[in-house]
């Protein structure tokens, strides 16, 4: 079963795709043109601390080469640890990045601004700006936009040795994600929590890396399957 339906796609590059469409030639069909996927974020996303082939963008990237026809091209990800979304807004204006529209683009930011202690408003206000940023670059389409939630970092050893408040991250970290969740309502883009799962596994050993603070790649296993999870419902809800 393909993963995001076809039709879909077939639409969304007609409609927004004329660079890719222009390149075609007779030897050249629709189905040679790789999908492309855009990741935005922070440490999250370019996966502080582990390998390459085990953060969530390239572990979804396999998947999705391995249970479609369709295939997709490697993520191009703009990710630094410590961004903040105005930190991120900056990345991508200096990364310039040229594959748009993109047929996938992630948004997972934030825990930053929680953690220098900027206010809810002051982000949300931010971040609505990144999402429309980010529904921009994939061609218009809310549909091809998905945000993750902010992992609750208050729960890792990193944490406890810092002498954080646990309660105090988590309620600030709930608000922050409320935030993300009312913005990616109002524009139609979908809203994946993985926070809760992640305040039941990161703290154990195995889901850590050597800082004690960032996931290992067994997390990120977990993050892109439920992307994957969100990607195949899209393509039942369309067939």
């Amino acid at each position: 079963m393909k993963t995001l339906s076809s039709f879909l796609f077939l639409i969304s590059l007609l409609a927004c795709q004329p660079n890719k469409l222009k390149n075609t030639t007779d030897e050249t069909t629709m189905a040679d043109i790789p999908m492309t996927y855009l990741a935005l974020g922070d440490s999250y996303t370019i996966g502080e601390g582990v390998a390459e082939k085990d953060r969530y963008p390239a572990i979804l990237v396999e998947k999705l080469n391995q249970s479609t026809d369709t295939q997709w091209a490697e993520a191009e990800i703009i990710a630094k640890t410590g961004w903040t979304v105005d930190e991120l807004e900056e990345g991508i204006n200096s990364a310039a990045p040229k594959g748009e529209p993109y047929d996938l683009v992630t948004l997972l930011i934030g825990v930053n601004n929680q953690y220098r202690g900027r206010s809810v408003e002051d982000f949300q206000l931010e971040f609505e700006q990144m999402l429309l940023r980010a529904i921009g670059f994939a061609g218009n389409l809310p549909n091809h936009v998905v945000v993750l939630s902010i992992p609750d970092w208050g729960i890792t050893p990193f944490a406890v040795e810092k002498g954080s408040h646990s309660e105090k991250v988590a309620a600030e970290i709930d608000a922050y994600n409320l935030a993300k969740k009312e913005t990616c309502e109002k524009y139609g883009v979908a809203f994946i929590d993985i926070t809760e799962d992640y305040r039941q596994i990161g703290a154990s050993p195995e889901m850590l890396v050597e800082d004690q603070l960032h996931p290992s790649g067994l997390v990120y296993q977990r993050w892109a399957q439920a992307l994957y999870q969100h990607m195949d419902q899209l393509n039942l809800e369309e067939s």
